[in-house]
């Protein structure tokens, strides 16, 4: 979990919890003003969930990379390549 999750869940539950109070009030400028912030922080732990998921791919892909062994000689090389292929 990523400081964007984080971020965005705390705004999210201040956003619901400051629309709730404005609907128990009948104050309407509080309802807009939670659901704006609710809204906020949902966009900011989308972000999040987005960057999450880039760094795991990332991750991913530089563990699937092949492992190149220096001391193999040319010859070496041009028959994986072959096996490969």
């Amino acid at each position: 979990m990523n400081k964007d999750q984080v971020k965005g869940k705390v705004k999210d539950v201040a956003g619901r919890v400051e629309r709730q109070v404005g609907e128990w009030t009948g104050d309407p400028e509080k309802q807009v003003n939670g659901t704006l912030k609710q809204a906020e922080g949902k966009v900011q732990n989308a972000w999040g969930d987005a960057k999450d998921a880039g760094e795991k791919a990332a991750e991913k892909n530089k563990t699937n990379k092949p492992v190149v062994d220096d001391s193999a000689t040319e010859t070496d090389v041009e028959v994986r390549r072959r096996k490969a292929s």
